[in-house]
């Protein structure tokens, strides 16, 4: 045992140099080499001449061991042309056959598979940046960074091939017209490996614990781009579509064709703007449902196109205000209780001009059931004093409802660090808002926030105040908790595991947060303590978790929560628990569920959710069922609330994939299907074929036949030329 200590000392003491030398170095660098002349046939298997004068970049194990040797040898080269950036990957692996492939959807769930990725801050301010996913299968994922949060909801236009070899191998083409950049500085790059049967990642730069690849304070520097260039800087996108339109309920059926358009053009390669059409997003995903049992609307992302692009220029805040406000959000446009609203056309500015960020839109709608046409503005913008520090500012004007007015404006600041005591990241930060308008009931129009974020490996806490003013109304925002102030801290500390009689575990979780809503009075409106004693990862991935949450909630006004069973005004304290559990992600069959149980009110609630999703080897078919039961009982009454979701997945290639998404839910008695197959022709060509159908369950269990409600069948073709 003696030895077992020492060795186990020296081996840490060994990889803690390794890590701080890696750490407090200078950032890595390169250069990119130009292959004017010369061509790049994107297939996946780097046997192009062009890749010869490349310098080999070897990324180094980042995670579980940072810096220390690993099988799965892996190097990066990157040329260039005067049109586009080239990353070529070859990944070495001992035991091929063991690569895990679970989807080839574009943006598909790649936790449980084999690859790799490149993130390019293409304006060097440490903010804000692009990621580009592929999978061994050839599958892609791409999205914005803004201060180390990542969306995968934007959809960019570039290509990816990949080649099975002893091991695996990719090729990644990222054409400078799907970028905006600054062509005459330094970009921020990095370059990871994930290989999930170990979940070991490998990383060009910052391999510290404490760095995430969306963490761009910890980039290298990507040289040599001022080669690229975007030639006039026009774009089109055309859009034809054809819809049918059934509603059953009035026997209703139209037929319609529509084209749209959107018109962009670039003043500079950083800063550009884009006209758009008769704007239609048929070929959306449907939203994901979900049960609510509280007396607050619920969040749900941003999915079309045209309003993800620069969508990370609008980052307002720190890190923790995530949907408690929301300035800005997109959704308001084009939807009006839960009804489309037609987008007759609008305008769109985003990009950069020296160290100022700029977004701004301007968007036309039409009218509907039960909203008027309405102009609808939203504008933000940045100033980076310095590399740590940019100050910010936002606006909105116009109200969805097409009748009344509204408007907001506020300032941000945030700064921000990955070098705090010795490599630590930390950040702090502040806003204030107000709103005006003809629309809003009284007391204090204002709101602010301040908060204090420390995300590290070993220690992740973070502490945040929020006050929302009774008359706060961001129109065009998101604000579920008006009139609140909202008080929050979180820790975690997640040791990692070197014990022997705990080898299989590799790291452990204990979490405390803290969250308490007072009214303007300064009383308790509502608080939380969620405590976790037992949350563990298994080094294979596989994650089981107990907590346990007190709680209270005072209630001024019934609420409903669900279907004629109603919560009582008055105070109420209870605790509830929960327990999880997960199979590994990497596993061809993942399996997962967690139980809820305990007080709920002035009754009992136990919800339950488990999921099983099954991927064929090659990733060719993927099957995903997840359901939700919760049975509950308070004074008011009984309620059983269910929600159940299937999705099959059938690609046959990365570029051609067929999905079929059935969702289910006792609270509208709706059961909708969206299918959807997308193929992407060619980067800057997609066709897509949707058909929607709904039907509503009898509330008699004595028929056992669905009510069709509607039926909708869509063909969009989109055709993105560039010059």
């Amino acid at each position: 045992m003696p030895g077992n200590l020492a060795r186990r000392i020296l081996v840490s003491a060994t990889l803690g140099a390794t890590v701080a030398t890696f750490c407090l170095a200078e950032p890595q660098s390169i250069n990119v080499i130009g292959i004017d002349g010369a061509s790049i046939r994107v297939d996946g298997r780097l046997d192009d001449a062009a890749w010869t004068a490349a310098t080999a970049l070897t990324l180094t194990q980042q995670s579980p061991h940072p810096g220390a040797p690993s099988p799965y040898t892996t190097t990066l080269r990157v040329v260039a042309d005067r049109s586009n950036l080239y990353f070529g990957f070859t990944c070495t692996d001992p035991e091929p056959d063991r690569i895990a492939i679970h989807t080839m959807q574009r943006d598909g769930d790649m936790e449980g598979d084999d690859s790799v990725a490149i993130v390019l801050d293409t304006f060097g301010d440490g903010r804000t940046a692009y990621l580009f996913r592929v999978n061994a299968a050839g599958a892609r994922a791409d999205g914005l960074i803004a201060d180390r949060n990542l969306s995968l909801d934007w959809d960019g236009v570039w290509d990816a091939r990949v080649e099975r070899t002893e091991g695996w191998s990719a090729e990644i083409v990222v054409p400078a017209t799907t970028l905006r950049f600054a062509s005459n500085s330094t970009w921020g790059f990095n370059a990871e490996r994930y290989v999930a049967r170990e979940r070991q990642t490998l990383r060009w730069s910052g391999i510290s614990l404490d760095a995430r690849l969306s963490d761009l304070h910890r980039a290298g520097h990507l040289a040599g781009i001022d080669r690229l260039q975007q030639g006039l800087g026009l774009s089109s996108n055309l859009n034809m579509i054809a819809r049918n339109d059934v509603n059953f309920t009035n026997d209703r059926r139209t037929l319609t064709t529509k084209p749209g358009l959107d018109i962009g053009y670039n003043a500079t390669p950083q800063l550009g703007a884009v006209l758009t059409f008769n704007t239609d997003f048929a070929e959306t995903e449907v939203d994901t449902r979900q049960i609510n049992l509280t007396r607050f609307p619920l969040f749900f992302p941003e999915k079309r196109s045209f309003f993800l692009e620069g969508s990370n220029q609008y980052q307002f805040g720190g890190a923790n205000l995530t949907s408690d406000f929301i300035p800005f959000y997109s959704r308001r446009i084009g939807l009006f209780d839960e009804e489309t609203v037609p987008l007759h056309g609008g305008a769109k500015v985003i990009g950069r001009t020296g160290k100022w960020g700029i977004a701004a839109l301007d968007v036309q709608t039409g009218s509907g059931a039960r909203a008027h046409a309405a102009n609808l503005f939203s504008g933000r913008l940045t100033y980076d004093l310095n590399d740590h520090l940019r100050l910010g500012a936002i606006a909105t004007n116009g109200n969805p409802d097409g009748i009344h007015d509204n408007r907001l404006a506020g300032v941000d600041v945030l700064w921000s660090t990955s070098t705090f005591h010795g490599g630590k990241n930390l950040s702090a930060g502040g806003w204030l808002v107000a709103s005006g308008g003809d629309d809003h009931g009284p007391g204090r129009r204002s709101g602010w926030g301040a908060e204090v974020d420390y995300p590290n490996d070993l220690w992740d806490v973070s502490a945040s105040v929020f006050d929302f003013g009774q008359a706060l109304d961001p129109a065009l925002g998101f604000l579920p908790r008006p009139g609140t102030r909202k008080y929050l801290l979180n820790t975690v500390y997640a040791p990692r595991t070197n014990d022997e009689e705990h080898a299989w575990i590799r790291q452990n979780f204990y979490e405390l947060f803290l969250g308490r809503y007072d009214d303007r009075h300064g009383n308790p409106e509502s608080w939380r303590m969620f405590m976790t004693p037992f949350n563990v990862e298994s080094h294979s991935g596989v994650h089981v978790e107990w907590n346990y949450v007190p709680q209270f909630e005072r209630i001024d006004v019934p609420f409903e929560v669900a279907n004629g069973v109603n919560i009582k005004p008055g105070k109420y304290r209870f605790a509830r628990g929960r327990v999880e559990a997960q199979s590994s992600p990497n596993a061809a069959f993942q399996v997962g569920s967690s139980v809820w149980c305990g007080d709920f009110y002035d009754g009992r609630l136990t919800e339950t959710e488990a999921f099983v999703n099954w991927t064929q080897r090659a990733g060719r078919l993927r099957l995903e069922l997840e359901t939700e039961n919760d049975f509950g009982h308070v004074s008011g009454g009984r309620f059983v609330q269910r929600l159940a979701q299937f999705k099959a997945i059938v690609a046959l290639t990365p570029n051609l994939i067929a999905s079929s998404y059935t969702q289910y839910d006792s609270e509208s008695r709706d059961v909708g299907v969206n299918n959807r197959l997308r193929w992407t022709i060619h980067p800057n060509a997609e066709l897509f074929v949707v058909w929607n159908r709904g039907w509503k369950h009898p509330l008699s269990d004595d028929d056992r036949f669905l009510t069709p409600l509607s039926d909708q069948f869509v063909v969009k073709f989109r055709w993105i030329v560039r010059r």
